[in-house]
């Protein structure tokens, strides 16, 4: 059977592959938090989402516990999203500046949105080996995206995990470092990859990030793509 975004979608939210990540994923939907007491949690494998054309794809850590854990989709429903949206919104890739739950009208233009990990991870740290485990999902999400030119890293996690499936599937790549904003060229025949802290509070309220810095992100990406 071919592989499509729905058969992998459907795949993906089954996965009960790393029990320390089930438990915890499941014990948070069932606790919630007050501010959620009425909504039903995800609880679930986030799938990535976005534009099936998409030439960018951003790459987060994992979902948030009360933001894509909840929502079921990524950097929906939280602080993370809150600052990220509004930079796409501004430079084109999204319809609109917020995004607040799966049902909320939210498109993505030239941009698909994952992350190395599906399951919230206590306190935000997967270990290696699920990291490890996940990385086949989103491999599989870039063979379903046949007009991708390039990553965007959302964090060191996210920007190390990219290159690390990248020398499993037996690439040979230059020597690159995180930094924000550094840009890298993989090789030929592979997409760019430019790499940006996370927008986690616990770095856009320390100023570590700021709206600026961000936006040359997106600035910069829309530049090398156009339209």
């Amino acid at each position: 059977m071919t592989c499509t975004f729905e058969t992998h979608n459907a795949d993906l939210i089954k996965c009960r592959k790393c029990p320390r990540l089930v438990a915890w994923r499941e014990q948070v939907a069932e606790t919630k938090r007050k501010a959620y007491q009425d909504e039903t949690y995800w609880g679930k494998p986030v799938p990535g989402f976005g534009d099936p054309l998409a030439k960018v794809m951003i790459v987060g850590l994992a979902p948030g516990a009360h933001g894509s854990n909840r929502t079921g989709r990524m950097f929906t429903g939280d602080a993370s999203g809150d600052f990220l949206y509004p930079a796409l919104y501004k430079h084109g890739f999204a319809n609109q500046p917020v995004a607040h739950h799966r049902d909320d009208e939210l498109v993505l233009h030239d941009m698909f949105i994952t992350a190395i990990c599906r399951c919230v991870p206590p306190q935000n740290r997967p270990k290696t080996s699920e990291i490890d485990n996940c990385l086949p999902w989103l491999e599989a999400e870039i063979n379903l995206l046949k007009n991708l030119q390039g990553y965007v890293a959302l964090g060191k996690i996210a920007f190390d995990s990219i290159l690390r499936m990248y020398k499993q599937l037996g690439a040979d790549l230059p020597r690159m470092q995180f930094g924000h904003n550094a840009f890298y060229e993989m090789g030929e025949g592979l997409p760019w990859l430019l790499a940006s802290y996370h927008p986690s509070q616990q770095n856009t309220l320390t100023g570590r990030l700021t709206e600026a810095m961000f936006d040359k992100i997106w600035a910069r990406v829309r530049g090398i793509i156009g339209g």
